[in-house]
């Protein structure tokens, strides 16, 4: 196999610095490992930024997806650290990652985690009629 998991999240410039525009991924197939038992947790991880310099590399995403496959942590741990990670690697102006977890003894889990860079504040949102 060419490609390994990797926690390496790689970026690129911004092509549009000087614009707040909306970057939203999701990644469908995220899996983890339940701390307790150890048997497999599934979510589906969505990413919504706006970048400031830099972007993230949408295949170094997704091989550090697939690094978490053999990790064990809690959901709500796994969600802030792909906040963590992605907001070390980017500098966002914003950036929102939510984690939908698949149905575990009957419940469903949503975990949602935010970062704003000091001073930033979101654009007015325009209502058209």
């Amino acid at each position: 196999m060419s490609t390994r998991p990797s926690k390496d999240l790689e970026t690129f410039a911004n092509p549009n610095p000087e614009r707040d525009f909306t970057i939203r991924i999701r990644v469908p197939e995220f899996t983890c490992l339940c701390p307790k038992t150890g048997q497999p947790d599934f979510a589906t991880i969505y990413i919504d930024y706006i970048a400031d310099q830099k972007c993230v590399e949408l295949k170094a995403l997704k091989l550090y997806m697939w690094s978490f496959r053999e990790e064990g942590g809690f959901h709500e741990a796994m969600t802030n650290r792909i906040l963590t990670d992605l907001v070390a690697a980017t500098e966002p102006r914003y950036m929102r990652v939510t984690g939908e977890w698949n149905v575990r003894g009957g419940i469903y889990t949503t975990v949602v985690a935010e970062h704003r860079k000091e001073g930033w504040l979101p654009p007015v949102k325009v209502e058209l009629p």
